[in-house]
């Protein structure tokens, strides 16, 4: 690879990084906006497609690993989402 494609690359992946940042910050706002079920997966479908059109295909498979992990979290992709609460500090013996 030459140094140019590596520094494209770099740049690529920030830009990347950079959306999908924008796309997470987004996310309550557009679930808050969007009530209808429909209208909320339609909105994260057009986000999620203008990140993929962006990202470089070196980079396609882990973005696309993020962008499922965001649409879990947010209950727009089928996964296990965890919804347990962890204690803080271990509880003492009795």
């Amino acid at each position: 690879m030459s140094q140019l494609s590596t520094a494209d690359l770099t740049s690529s992946q920030r830009a990347v990084d950079e959306a999908l940042a924008r796309l997470e910050a987004e996310m309550p706002d557009l679930q808050h906006r969007h009530r209808d079920l429909f209208a909320y997966a339609n909105a994260w479908a057009e986000r999620h497609d203008a990140v993929l059109a962006m990202t470089p295909a070196d980079l396609r498979a882990g973005v696309e690993a993020r962008l499922r992990r965001i649409g879990v979290r947010w209950g727009l992709v089928d996964g296990v989402r965890t919804t347990t609460q962890f204690p803080a500090l271990k509880l003492p013996p009795r």
